[in-house]
């Protein structure tokens, strides 16, 4: 249970950082990276609090999250790369 709550303070820091580069992030790619980043520190909090509770909806949740994450992540690479290969 310790470790779960360790975890969660060290993602909750990894966020706060990342929230940090998004508004003064140089670059549109810093800023992209970041907000990817923000999203998967918060499914990351919603896994922890799933095993922390043991509850099966936020496990469901948390891979829906993450695949459509995923998904997002792919897009604005292709997005920020302006479609080249």
């Amino acid at each position: 249970m310790i470790f779960l709550n360790i975890g969660l303070v060290l993602i909750v820091a990894a966020f706060a950082i990342s929230l940090l580069r998004v508004v003064l992030g140089p670059s549109l790619a810093d800023r992209a990276v970041a907000v990817d980043v923000c999203f998967f520190s918060v499914v990351a909090v919603f896994a922890l609090l799933a095993a922390r509770n043991e509850l099966a909806a936020f496990a469901d949740a948390v891979l829906i999250a993450s695949l459509v994450g995923f998904l997002a992540t792919v897009s604005l690479a292709r997005l920020v790369s302006r479609g080249r290969r």
